[in-house]
């Protein structure tokens, strides 16, 4: 057999099954991309308009019952509880891929795995070696720059109009899910100041019932909706960030359909059903809602914003974020393909890797979470940090649209290709090859 035989390919194309649901799942995020950024600009225009006191105000809100500790403000409450829904659904995501989608095939996973690793610890690296002799405590937010935000990424590809290949997106969707997994983690460890361990101990009461229930294909939502909501107080109570709660109940939801319901071959199981009820949700109400209460930062004009870039958190963010990250999946992927042998699949170039890299360094939502949690809400610090990420994100988007937007004419020919179907069976033929 030939060396050309032996070596592996990078960025093949999956399954149709598996790139059709990518790519339903990505149609929605760019939906929830576009109400991302009018919640933003929304934010932005207000917090730095005559009006600023009552967008303040408002995030400021306090709602909820003060005897269980809930009488939270609204910008809180859309950190701690809405995001919990989102995470709810990258739980869901992950286990479904890796249990049912291509990237159960270990070959297959070891490339987004690796990469959104890289693509974390470089930029968490880069932030640190401009913050380490800063003080003040702010090496707190060494994690700000790790995080990638999907429905950012996939809106700018929308507006560049650009026919990224399905294994591309395939690759991007899945790293950003994987990365989602490793940031929750982070605030779980790192980002936990006291902790509670009979609240936590009590929350694997309502999780493990919601586990049962869902084990045994329960479906009733007065069933488990107040277990998922007890399981989220008690996490919370506990000090543990409470979108960790959202991953727990996520990954606790059954993938495959039993066999006395037909097993695999009958259709999606719990987990795609749940994923296509709260999807909607999460993309359409619950992350915009949060950048609309997290995005809004008085910048104080052109001297406001370079006050705020020149404070080395900012700094270390935008450097993280646009280098980082670019340095952090590319440099993986590459190092992969030279230890494994692999090339690239026909059609493909590393410039593309790059601009999908590049993607990658639009951290925006978990980012200003982690912000958040690192410096708090109201912080002049906290504000620099928002500049930071705001700033950082749009700089790895516009270079992404530059990048990508330049291999057009090339994936114009291969999305021609991925969408041909002579034979008029609902299948394009290069899946049935």
């Amino acid at each position: 057999m030939s060396e050309s035989q032996t070596r592996s390919t990078l960025f093949s194309r999956g399954s149709w099954a598996e790139t059709a649901r990518i790519s339903d799942i990505l149609r929605k995020e760019t939906v929830g991309g576009a109400l991302l950024l009018i919640g933003s600009v929304i934010a932005l225009v207000w917090a730095n308009s005559p009006w600023s006191d009552g967008y303040t105000a408002l995030r400021d809100t306090t709602v909820g019952p003060a005897s269980l500790h809930l009488n939270l403000s609204l910008g809180t409450w859309a950190a701690d509880g809405l995001l919990a829904i989102f995470f709810f659904v990258v739980g869901l995501e992950l286990k479904r891929e890796f249990v049912a989608g291509d990237l159960r095939d270990p070959r297959r996973a070891a490339l987004p795995i690796a990469a959104a690793v890289g693509g974390m610890a470089v930029p968490a690296l880069v932030f640190v070696l401009i913050n380490a002799r800063t003080g003040e405590g702010a090496l707190a937010g060494w994690a700000i720059p790790t995080a990638t935000d999907i429905a950012f990424a996939v809106a700018v590809l929308a507006i560049v109009s650009t026919h990224l290949p399905a294994a591309l997106r395939t690759f991007l969707l899945t790293l950003a899910v994987v990365d989602d997994l490793l940031a929750v983690t982070v605030i779980a460890v790192f980002y936990t100041d006291e902790l509670a361990f009979g609240p936590l101990l009590l929350a694997l009461i309502p999780l493990a019932l919601f586990t049962v229930a869902v084990q045994r294909r329960v479906r009733s939502w007065w069933i488990l909706l107040p277990l998922a909501a007890a399981t989220w107080i008690l996490v919370h109570e506990s000090g543990i960030h409470a979108t960790v709660a959202g991953v727990l109940l996520g990954f606790a939801v059954p993938v495959m359909r039993s066999e006395k319901a037909g097993g695999p071959e009958a259709g999606p199981g719990l987990a795609e059903h749940f994923e296509h009820r709260i999807r909607p949700i999460s993309a359409g109400f619950a992350v915009p809602l949060f950048a609309f209460f997290a995005a809004g930062v008085t910048i104080g004009g052109f001297s406001g914003l370079s006050t705020s870039l020149r404070d080395p958190v900012a700094l270390g963010i935008v450097a993280g974020l646009v280098i980082g990250k670019a340095v952090g999946i590319f440099g993986t992927t590459y190092l992969m393909s030279r230890f494994t042998r692999a090339t690239l699949d026909s059609g493909l170039a590393w410039l593309d890797v790059l601009g999908v890299a590049l993607l990658g360094g639009i951290g925006f939502t978990v980012s200003l979470l982690v912000g958040d949690l690192a410096f708090g809400m109201d912080s002049l610090r906290g504000d620099h940090v928002k500049v930071g990420v705001l700033t950082g994100s749009l700089t790895a988007a516009v270079l992404a649209a530059a990048v990508l937007r330049m291999r057009n004419g090339a994936y114009r020919t291969i999305a021609l290709t991925e969408s041909r179907d002579d034979d008029g069976d609902g299948i394009p033929d290069v899946y049935q090859r």
